[in-house]
């Protein structure tokens, strides 16, 4: 009985939702996302779900924070939400929690999809758009991702704006990281357990070192890595970051490690523990990490930034 109850609220929200976008048919846009598929949204979107924090800070950068209804729980952080903003987790995301939102658009990231299987089948059977942003691997996706989500809601003008102001930013850095001549070799760790995770090229966290004139030891590589501890040793990189803030003292467990004392960064004290948001949220925020990685690696150059 519990279970047909709970298809039946279902059913009705699901109609209730049709009638809502039926009704604003009239008032609707057909545009293209990112990946080329059409969708139509409401001409005056006031209603947003975001199922990934980078969105969620670029949605309240373009200053649509109030409008934002529902959030995954790793956007909870985000300042310029509501107080009361629904979390929803996304990994098996409650269809009929997120129709009662009748939120008039969801706006999806890569990492929601696992294998072939769309999470969103029954929301967007239910009629509510939802609209995919792949997972920028680049700063120049990062401007992408601005633009886009500018257009969809209506603030393309302010989208411009933290476009130009961030390539105005990013450009300055790129002219100093230019002129460096003596690259240091660096590893970066974004995980660590059974096995290190780093990355090598195609991401936007090797872009940042080859911005600020660094050199990923890793760069031959594509994508995120599992690289050995021993690789790691061989490469002997002047310089390690880590970003892995939910382990006690993350540095110090790296300076640890067996035959990690005879690496260069570890034996001239240069182990830094840079803000995990920053570095892992493809978004306008990018910047910040941009300077924080600048100014560890090279602090007299980057000294004014």
């Amino acid at each position: 009985m519990r279970n047909f109850k709970k298809l039946l609220s279902v059913v009705v929200l699901t109609i209730f939702s049709l009638a809502i976008f039926t009704g604003c048919a009239g008032k609707t846009v057909t545009m293209k996302d990112m990946e080329g598929t059409e969708f139509k949204v409401p001409k005056k979107i006031e209603r947003i779900v975001s199922t990934a924090p980078s969105n969620t800070e670029i949605l309240v950068g373009l200053g649509l924070g109030d409008k934002i209804v529902g959030v995954d729980k790793y956007s909870a952080d985000i300042k310029g939400l509501k107080s009361d903003v629904t979390k929803i987790d996304f990994r098996n995301p409650d269809a009929e929690a997120i129709i009662a939102l009748k939120p008039d658009v969801i706006i999806a990231s890569g990492h929601n999809r696992e294998g072939k299987e769309d999470p969103f089948k029954a929301l967007k059977d239910a009629g509510i758009p939802v609209v995919y942003l792949p997972t920028a691997e680049s700063i120049n996706g990062i401007y992408d991702d601005i633009n886009f989500l500018g257009k969809l809601t209506g603030t393309e003008e302010k989208g411009n704006e933290m476009v130009n102001n961030l390539k105005g930013e990013v450009d300055k850095i790129k002219a100093i990281g230019e002129k460096i001549k003596d690259k240091k070799t660096v590893y970066f760790e974004i995980g660590s357990g059974e096995k290190l995770y780093s990355f090598g090229s195609d991401t936007f966290l090797n872009e940042l070192l080859t911005t600020i004139g660094a050199q990923n030891i890793f760069k031959d590589q594509k994508g995120w890595i599992s690289p050995s501890e021993e690789s790691v040793i061989k490469k002997n990189p002047d310089v390690i970051l880590t970003n892995e803030d939910y382990i006690k003292d993350a540095t110090k467990q790296i300076e640890k490690r067996p035959g990690f004392n005879t690496i260069n960064a570890v034996k001239n004290k240069e182990v830094f523990l840079v803000d995990k948001n920053a570095t892992s949220r493809p978004s306008q925020n990018v910047i910040s990490a941009l300077k924080q990685i600048a100014k560890d690696i090279y602090p007299k150059e980057y000294a004014n930034i």
